[in-house]
């Protein structure tokens, strides 16, 4: 009998189990036999992997539940630790990674490493992150995002409502890695009144400094219109962008992880530009007060909401539809028809073998007016009136931050 192998690799997301049922069903219908292994990488590649069978009625219990079944791990593996062992010992036709752009980058050497040895096991990726950034069309989403979505508007809304009520501001940080996808859109969906994202800084560095003046052109902005509360939304993203001297000028300490991102959830990145923001606030006797919000670990294993529900059933469903083509080595996607394509990995590689990242496509024009029509900032006509608060209010002014040419 013929095995399918499942480990999932990352953090998690909401789908991570719907995926693992449904390719559990779909493949032990059809008389194969489907194993899981835990700890992704680490476990498959281990001298002792702690394996799981799975059969249709363990599916059935947990298809719905946010999480995952299957312990998950962020090692990343080199060239030297890669083996057959478990491939043979258990008869494994076909792995099937579940994760996010790094474990994609991984099932990609291992797909050639497959190659090299003439070994023939299929490799199929599905794409999980709530941070939407694995290279598929345009309009798709990873699986987890629209999750994550509807839950961090859930709680924007109280944050905005909490605004409005108390009459402060909050500096409101979500999940991203290097992308703004998340952040934009739950920015976009509670009208927040600032969003900050990597991608919208094409012209200039990104700086702790802009982003603080971004926060404050809102402040004045607001205070314009005779309002002293606002919300901010940021992408953590912000920080992979920053420059090492920035980050150490204003004491802030990342440690890596071993596929060489900062472990941004060390810390409360909220909490560090709140601290910043306040003080200048205070510097500029703009008399408002701020408060910080991360929003994060409380997104990663939700229970998946109706769309994430029925896109990962179709996911681990397709995952059989490309092996039985003949696929491999590729990620399982949908076109905007609701047909099942494969994204092969050695395309949307860079040159080192990484999966390339997806950014927010600033030129949509849905996005490109969010920021020119619908986040509020200090622009030539309000000079004037932002002279009343501030001394110098060219320096606040949106154009003047972002280096955008006239």
């Amino acid at each position: 009998m013929s095995t399918v192998c499942i480990i999932c690799g990352g953090g998690p997301a909401p789908g991570i189990n719907t995926v693992i049922a449904s390719v559990i069903k779909t493949f032990v219908g059809d008389g194969y036999r489907v194993i899981g292994v835990h700890d992704g990488y680490k476990g498959l590649f281990s001298d002792e992997p702690c394996i799981e069978e799975f059969t249709y009625r363990k599916a059935e219990n947990f298809f719905s539940r946010g999480g995952s079944v299957l312990k998950m791990s962020r090692f990343k593996p080199k060239d030297e630790d890669f083996n057959i062992d478990i491939f043979k010992k258990e008869d494994i036709s076909l792995l099937v990674t579940i994760g996010g752009d790094d474990t994609a980058s991984t099932a990609n050497r291992i797909t050639k490493f497959l190659e090299l040895h003439e070994i023939k096991i299929s490799n199929i990726h599905v794409p999980k992150t709530i941070d939407n950034d694995l290279p598929l069309a345009e309009g798709i989403p990873t699986f987890g995002f629209m999750t994550a979505k509807e839950k961090g508007v859930e709680i924007g809304k109280v944050v905005k409502s909490e605004s409005i009520t108390s009459g402060n501001w909050y500096v409101m940080m979500l999940m991203g890695r290097e992308a703004g996808h998340l952040a934009l859109e739950v920015g976009r969906s509670i009208q927040s009144d600032m969003i900050i994202i990597p991608e919208m800084f094409p012209n200039t560095q990104i700086t702790i400094e802009k982003i603080i003046k971004l926060i404050i052109s809102s402040i004045v902005k607001k205070k314009i219109l005779n309002m002293d509360h606002g919300v901010c939304v940021i992408s953590e993203g912000i920080f992979h962008f920053l420059k090492k001297e920035d980050i150490e000028h204003y004491g802030i300490i990342f440690n890596y992880d071993a596929h060489g991102h900062p472990e941004l959830n060390e810390i409360s990145k909220a909490h560090i530009i709140n601290k910043l923001l306040t003080k200048c606030t205070k510097a500029l006797n703009l008399g408002v007060k701020s408060r910080p919000i991360e929003v994060g670990y409380s997104l990663r294993c939700a229970d998946p909401c109706a769309s994430d529900l029925s896109y990962c059933m179709d996911l681990g469903k397709g995952v059989k539809t490309l092996y039985d083509a003949g696929h491999s080595g590729c990620m399982v996607s949908m076109n905007l028809k609701g047909n099942i394509v494969p994204i092969y990995l050695k395309d949307v590689e860079d040159s080192e073998g990484k999966i390339c990242t997806r950014l927010v496509n600033m030129e949509n024009e849905i996005i490109r007016t969010t920021f020119t029509g619908s986040i509020l900032y200090l622009n030539e006509k309000d000079m004037k009136a932002a002279s009343k608060f501030l001394d110098n209010p060219e320096d606040y002014k949106y154009d003047n931050i972002m280096d955008n040419k006239k």
